[in-house]
């Protein structure tokens, strides 16, 4: 094996992989507030290591196929996971239920389809470049996710659970946008 392969980055990527199934098991008890803000905190955690992989690889020059291939999937199977505990656990401050499910497809949906395209357009040595309204989709994606974990933690606070349900439909919208923006790309390279 590569030593590249094994780089901070890459470690760190590694490390969002292995907390997920620990971020799901603390999510995993609607009545267990500790374990839904041990579960904030830790996605908190994963968050701050996304961002540190990506700009260590840049920083230190070892940016690498391993970690060009595991960092979008170590985004998307967190999110899949925390949006998955959120419909399924119903707990009260914190579920994704009713009209809210529709923003959490449509990110799910989203997330499987640009993967898919981006697959696809690798096989033709196409690549596609992350918009700027990507990243905020990012933001808010992240901010929406993470406001319902805490709410989940501190159901009394009340204004922590519409902080996100606002920011996932915000993200859904940009979901939408950038998804279709990514798709048009797409299509132009399809036979």
């Amino acid at each position: 094996m590569k030593a590249g392969m094994w780089s901070l980055p890459n470690l760190l990527t590694l490390f969002r992989i292995f907390a997920v199934p620990i971020l799901v098991a603390l999510l995993w008890d609607p009545e267990w507030e500790l374990g839904w803000l041990l579960g904030f905190g830790l996605y908190c955690l994963m968050g701050i290591t996304d961002y540190f992989d990506g700009y260590l690889a840049r920083a230190q020059g070892t940016v690498s196929k391993m970690g060009v291939f595991l960092d979008p999937i170590a985004d998307k199977i967190m999110v899949a996971a925390v949006i998955l505990m959120l419909v399924g656990t119903r707990h009260d401050a914190a579920a994704i239920s009713g009209i809210h499910l529709i923003p959490a497809l449509v990110i799910l949906l989203r997330e499987i389809t640009v993967s898919g395209l981006r697959e696809f357009l690798a096989g033709s040595q196409i690549s596609v470049p992350v918009s700027k309204l990507a990243k905020w989709k990012t933001t808010f994606q992240l901010v929406a996710l993470g406001a319902l974990i805490l709410a989940g933690g501190l159901p009394a606070q009340l204004w922590i659970n519409y902080v996100g349900i606002v920011s996932l439909w915000i993200a859904a919208a940009l979901t939408g946008i950038t998804g279709w923006d990514y798709l048009r790309v797409g299509i132009k390279h399809m036979d």
